[in-house]
C-alpha cells in the first residue's frame, strides 16, 4: 500500500486547510485510514481515522478534535483532512496512515507527510 499526501501550506491563526492522501497497491485490504501529526520537538500522534465502513474513529475519548474532520472517497480511493480554526499549536508534519483496528493508535503504513504552518 502506498499513501502520497498533499495539500500541504500555511495558513493564519483561524484558518482552513484541506489535506489529500491518495492510495494505492493492495487498498482492499486495509480496514482504517488516519491522519498524524508530528509537531517540532514531539513525537508523531494519531489524530483522527475512518474505518472501511466510513465510521470515525479516535485516539480516546479526550482526544477528539472537533476542528478536525476525515473523509474517504472510496472510489478514488483518497482520504481527506478538513481542518477549521486552525492555532499555532496545530503546526507540523502530518502522515496519512493505513492499517486494521484502530489505526489513530497504531498504523502499518506510512505516507512521506506534508507540512502545515499555522502563524
Amino acid at each position: 500500500v502506498q499513501l502520497v499526501e498533499s495539500g500541504e501550506g500555511s495558513v493564519q491563526t483561524g484558518g482552513s486547510l484541506r489535506l489529500s492522501c491518495a492510495a494505492s497497491g493492495q487498498t482492499k485490504m486495509i480496514d482504517c485510514w488516519s491522519w498524524w501529526r508530528q509537531s517540532p520537538g514531539m513525537k508523531r500522534i494519531g489524530i483522527v481515522g475512518i474505518d472501511k465502513h466510513g465510521i470515525t474513529l479516535y485516539r480516546d475519548i479526550d482526544s477528539i478534535p472537533g476542528r478536525f474532520t476525515i473523509s474517504r472517497d472510496a472510489a478514488e480511493n483518497t482520504i481527506y483532512l478538513q481542518m477549521h480554526s486552525l492555532k499555532p499549536e496545530d503546526t507540523g508534519e502530518y502522515y496519512c496512515a493505513a492499517g486494521w483496528g484502530n489505526c489513530v493508535i497504531d498504523a502499518g503504513y506510512w505516507g512521506q507527510g506534508t507540512q502545515v504552518t499555522v502563524s
